[in-house]
C-alpha cells in the first residue's frame, strides 16, 4: 500500500491517469448530491451511501493500480482462465441469482452479503480471451472452421449467457468483440456472413420471446422498450421523459450541486439517469459536452495506444476495452437524450453501480498496463518483445499490424 503513495510508481499514459481522476472526482460529487432521495427512503442518512461508492472506488483503485504495473503479455495466459471463470459464474447466475424484475444478473458472495454483477467480470474476461485467439489464430483467419469459429463460439457462448437476463449488454458485448474481429484481420466475407446469421438469430429470438414469454420472460420487456422508443410520448417511456426535463431545466451554465429538483422524481438519477442528472446541476455545457469529452479522449488514447503497440495482443486489448468502455458510455448518453432505447447501462467510473466501478478501474488498469510499453519501455520487461508477434503471412489490409 505504500507504493500508492509514490508519485514514480505511477507509470504509463498520463492522460489515461488524469482523465479517469477527472471522472472518478465527478463521480463523488454528483452520487452525492443524488442519493438524497433514495436516503431519504431509507432512513435518512446518505452517509451510508456515500461511504459504500468510495469504498468500491476505493477498493478499484488500488486494483488499477496494481495492474497498470503487470506486464500485460501475463494478461494472455490469464485470459483463458478468466474465460472459463467467467462462464462458471454466469451459469451461476442464472441458476442461484438474485432475481429482480425476472432477471438474474447478481450472484451474492457467501457470508460477505455483497452482490456482484457477473456480467461483468465476463466483459473484461471475454475481450482478453478474443485478443489471444486473434493473435494466435492470425495466419489462419482466412480459413473459416479453423481461424475464425475457435475466436466466434466463445463469443457466442458467454453473450448467450448474459442474454437472457441483460440484452442490452450481451449485444454491446458481441458488437465489440466483432469489431475486435474486423480489425484484428478476419475476412470481410466472414463477418458478413456472422452478420447475416446474427440478424436471423435476433429475429427468432424475438419472434419466440413473443411466442412462448415462459421461454424467454425479458423478452416483453425488450419490446416494450422498443415500442417505447418508436413513440417517446408512451406512458412506459417516464424515465426518458423525466431525463429530458431535467436537461432542459439544466440549460447550458452549471447551477451548482444541489440543485436538482428531478432527482425527486427520476427515477435513479445515481445509476441508469445520472448522465441527464449531471447535467441539470452542471449544464450542457460543463456536465453535458464536458462529460463527453472525458469519455471520447478516453478511447482515442486507448485506441491511440493500441494501434502504436508492438505487441498485437496488447494492441487488441487496448482496443477492444477503450471501445468497450467508450461504447457503453455513449449508450448510457444516447438514452438519456432518446437516441437510443432504454438499456440500463450504467455511466461508466460515474454511475453509483458498486463492483461495477471495481471492474470498470481494473479495466482501465490494463489499458494503462499497455500503454507502459510506449511510455516506460526502459522500465518494461524487455523479455516479452524477444519473440515475433507478427504473423509471418500478410494479414488482411484492415488488420491491426
Amino acid at each position: 500500500m505504500k507504493g500508492i503513495l509514490q508519485r514514480e510508481n505511477y507509470q504509463g499514459d498520463r492522460v489515461l491517469w488524469m482523465v479517469t481522476g477527472l471522472l472518478l472526482m465527478a463521480s463523488v460529487i454528483a452520487v452525492y448530491s443524488a442519493i438524497a432521495t433514495l436516503a431519504y427512503k431509507a432512513d435518512g442518512n446518505s452517509g451510508k451511501f456515500l461511504f459504500k461508492h468510495l469504498l468500491m472506488i476505493g477498493l478499484g483503485f488500488v486494483a488499477m493500480f496494481y495492474i497498470h504495473r503487470v506486464n500485460f503479455r501475463y494478461f494472455s495466459k490469464l485470459s483463458t482462465y478468466l474465460f472459463y471463470i467467467s462462464i462458471g459464474l454466469l451459469g451461476l447466475t442464472l441458476l442461484l441469482g438474485v432475481n429482480l424484475n425476472s432477471a438474474s444478473r447478481w450472484l451474492k458472495i457467501p457470508f460477505l452479503d455483497v452482490t456482484f454483477q457477473t456480467s461483468d467480470f465476463a466483459k473484461m474476461a471475454l475481450v482478453l480471451y478474443v485478443a489471444r485467439l486473434l493473435n494466435q489464430n492470425r495466419t489462419i483467419l482466412h480459413n473459416f472452421k479453423e481461424g475464425v469459429w475457435p475466436i466466434l463460439w466463445p463469443i457466442l457462448l458467454i453473450c448467450a449467457l448474459i442474454l437472457p437476463a441483460n440484452f442490452s449488454t450481451s449485444a454491446l458485448l458481441f458488437g465489440v468483440c466483432f469489431l475486435m474481429m474486423f480489425i484484428g484481420g478476419v475476412p470481410v466475407k466472414h463477418l458478413l456472413r456472422i452478420v447475416a446469421v446474427m440478424i436471423a438469430g435476433v429475429v427468432l429470438l424475438l419472434t419466440v420471446g413473443k411466442s412462448f414469454p415462459e421461454v424467454l420472460p425479458r423478452a416483453g420487456t425488450w419490446v416494450k422498450r422498443l415500442e417505447n422508443f418508436i413513440n417517446p410520448s408512451a406512458e412506459g417511456n417516464y424515465q426518458v421523459q423525466f431525463a429530458e426535463v431535467a436537461i432542459h431545466e439544466g440549460g447550458l451554465l452549471p447551477k451548482g450541486p444541489g440543485t436538482s429538483v428531478s432527482r425527486n422524481v427520476m427515477p435513479h438519477p445515481y445509476n441508469d439517469m445520472i448522465f441527464a442528472f449531471i447535467i441539470e446541476e452542471y449544464g450542457s455545457l460543463l456536465g453535458g459536452i464536458g462529460l463527453l469529452m472525458l469519455y471520447l479522449i478516453m478511447g482515442f488514447r486507448a485506441v491511440r495506444n493500441g494501434v502504436r503497440c508492438p505487441k498485437r495482443f496488447g494492441g487488441l486489448v487496448s482496443i477492444g476495452l477503450g471501445i468497450l468502455l467508450l461504447v457503453q458510455a455513449l449508450t448510457n448518453m444516447a438514452v438519456s437524450v432518446n437516441l437510443f432505447p432504454t438499456t440500463g447501462q450504467p455511466l461508466p467510473l460515474v454511475s453509483m453501480g458498486g463492483t461495477t466501478t471495481v471492474f470498470n478501474l481494473m479495466i482501465v488498469g490494463i489499458l494503462i498496463s499497455v500503454s507502459r510499453i510506449l511510455t516506460n519501455p526502459e522500465a518494461f520487461d524487455q523479455s516479452a518483445l524477444t519473440d515475433s508477434d507478427f504473423p509471418t503471412e500478410n494479414p488482411p489490409s484492415h488488420a491491426l499490424a
